[in-house]
């Protein structure tokens, strides 16, 4: 076991998390201005792309999509995946409820 790699992955677990909490809000507010959604509270937005991440992240595997080793390349390839899998989320949430904004 290396100490020094277990050491920095502790260390990074909190940046990586707010990583994800950027990305998921900024995806979520996207996705609801593309849908013309009305707006949301800032935890909705957040919960909503979080998800999305996951169904974007789902679809992209399925679909094969290249996934960048790292940097700014892959923040930017995981925050379009969770913009479309969050669009997919409202999409789907529209036509279950039957309502159009």
């Amino acid at each position: 076991m290396d100490i020094g790699a277990l050491i920095g992955d502790i260390i990074a677990a909190p940046f990586i998390c707010i990583g994800w909490i950027i990305v998921g809000a900024i995806a979520g507010a996207v996705a609801r201005q593309i849908m013309g959604s009305r707006d949301q509270p800032f935890i909705s937005d957040l919960i909503l792309g979080l998800i999305g991440a996951v169904v974007g992240g789902f679809v992209a595997s399925l679909l094969g999509l290249y996934r960048p080793d790292g940097g700014l390349g892959l923040v930017l390839v995981n925050l379009v995946i969770a913009i479309v899998g969050a669009i997919i989320l409202i999409a789907i949430g529209r036509a279950i409820m039957g309502r159009r904004v």
